[in-house]
């Protein structure tokens, strides 16, 4: 009796990747990673709403979320700075890990303990803990993710990732309000801050990840040590301070330019680029909606809740292609169907009467070529960083790679307002071709799909 084939043998190794511990503990973490994220947004405004505070306040509530978008800024001092007896026990990623969930479950607490209507200044406070740990845990987390599997798994790290980032905003927000309907907020965001407990105990049993620092790298830091042996003169204390800083801040970015030559602007313009064609759709996506004439119910259950499924679906996808193919081939595959589901949505607007299917099919497209990009885009970024500056590096990148569309997903409104929505739908879909073309020119010049030979590291 013979075996399988060989391609089947091949689909079979690229599934069985997710039966990996640590892919299934990157689920996990993802959940901690995605629950405090609603926490400090669009559920804390709905109780603030029904503690009567005014609108304007509320929106400057908002103003937390800024945490998430600076993060880069200290993410050299969770490469580099080790933490007092947590580091030595766990290591240098799970501490850091530890400490963040700690500090979101502290603030969550100290939230559901603040009345809104005698202390407003004293929960903003504690909700600025929350986005502060909460960005902090979402540095340690990539870092851990990037560092504790070969290449060829991270596209499978990623869509587990995403799995469980839905179900924690699935849980921040839907849960919540079911939860709000039967006991007061304060409660709800106990309940929240236990349920941070499913991260720190994910992080006890995950391994902490080996980190091999190439030669390049450490001939590179060597540099610095040299020029500050040329510096005799200063203060001893300032050359422990520059030394530190140019090895935890200037180092990387040298780094990244360093490994990838010529080629290191396109690649931070393709970083840049590739979400700008859903960033900008997703801004109009619920105002779309409403103005087909689908409920609030019909949106809830279709978009959020059936939409949340299927981008697990296309992440799973995502992470079998990756595993299977590389890197490279489904990152120009997402790059494609991101930008032509923007079509899909374009056919919804002619329609008189397109039914909840017509929105079913619209939100499967979309949600499956979104999570499949989504992994391949994840497992891309991954595969730029050096693990000695792992943290800052992909901080860079989750910062940059929606820095331009935020931006231009400012005009959207204007978009529809001048042309129409069939018109906004297809000019987002043509955004989406300078990210094709990008990522095509990359798989020449480079030559290289990454991620296909990484060597093994558990």
């Amino acid at each position: 009796m013979t075996g399988p084939s060989e391609p089947v043998a091949r689909w079979r190794a690229a599934l069985a990747v997710y039966g990996k511990p640590r892919i299934l503990g990157m689920g996990l973490l993802g959940f901690s990673a995605g629950l405090p994220f609603l926490l400090v947004f669009s559920t804390l405004s709905a109780w603030l709403t029904q503690e009567d505070v005014s609108r304007t306040t509320i929106g400057f509530f908002s103003w937390v979320g800024i945490t998430y978008s600076i993060k880069v800024f200290w993410a050299p001092v969770i490469d580099r700075l080790p933490l007092p007896l947590v580091t030595r026990l766990l290591g240098r990623r799970r501490s850091w890990m530890l400490v963040a969930q700690l500090g979101i479950a502290a603030g969550l607490v100290g939230m559901a303990v603040t009345d809104p209507q005698l202390d407003l200044r004293g929960l903003a406070l504690w909700a600025l803990l929350v986005a502060f740990a909460s960005a902090t845990q979402d540095v340690a987390i990539d870092a851990w993710r990037i560092e504790a599997a070969p290449g060829s798994w991270q596209g499978a790290m990623a869509a587990t990732y995403q799995a469980g980032y839905r179900i924690a905003i699935l849980t921040a927000g839907a849960g919540a309000f079911y939860l709000a309907a039967d006991i007061d907020w304060p409660q709800v965001y106990l309940v929240m801050a236990g349920l941070m407990g499913v991260g720190m105990v994910t992080v006890l049993f995950v391994g902490e990840p080996d980190v091999v620092v190439t030669s390049g790298t450490e001939q590179r830091e060597q540099r610095v040590v040299d020029f500050l042996a040329r510096s005799p003169h200063w203060p001893r204390r300032l050359q422990q301070i520059t030394a530190w800083l140019l090895e935890a801040v200037v180092c990387p970015f040298l780094d990244f330019f360093a490994r990838n030559g010529h080629l290191a602007l396109a690649i931070l313009v393709f970083v840049a680029i590739f979400r700008v064609t859903d960033i900008t759709l997703g801004v109009m996506a619920n105002p779309f909606y409403l103005d087909m004439g689908y409920t609030l119910e019909e949106i809830a259950s279709v978009a959020k809740i059936f939409g949340v499924g299927m981008t697990i679906g296309g992440a799973v996808l995502g992470g079998v292609l990756v595993a299977r193919y590389g890197i490279m081939r489904p990152l120009l595959a997402g790059a494609v169907l991101a930008a032509g589901t923007n079509l899909v949505f374009a056919w919804l607007a002619t329609r008189s009467d397109p039914g909840l299917v017509g929105l079913a099919m619209t939100i499967s497209a979309d949600n499956l070529a979104g999570g499949m990009a989504g992994s391949a885009f994840i497992a891309y970024l991954s595969s730029l960083t050096n693990t000695a500056y792992t943290a800052t590096q992909y901080a860079l990148f989750s910062s940059l790679m929606t820095l331009p569309g935020k931006f231009i997903g400012g005009f959207s409104g204007m978009a529809v307002d001048g042309f129409g929505y069939v018109w906004f739908f297809v000019l987002t879909a043509i955004a989406g071709v300078p990210a094709i073309l990008l990522v095509t020119y990359l798989m020449r010049v480079a030559n290289v799909d990454r991620g296909v030979a990484a060597p093994e590291r558990l």
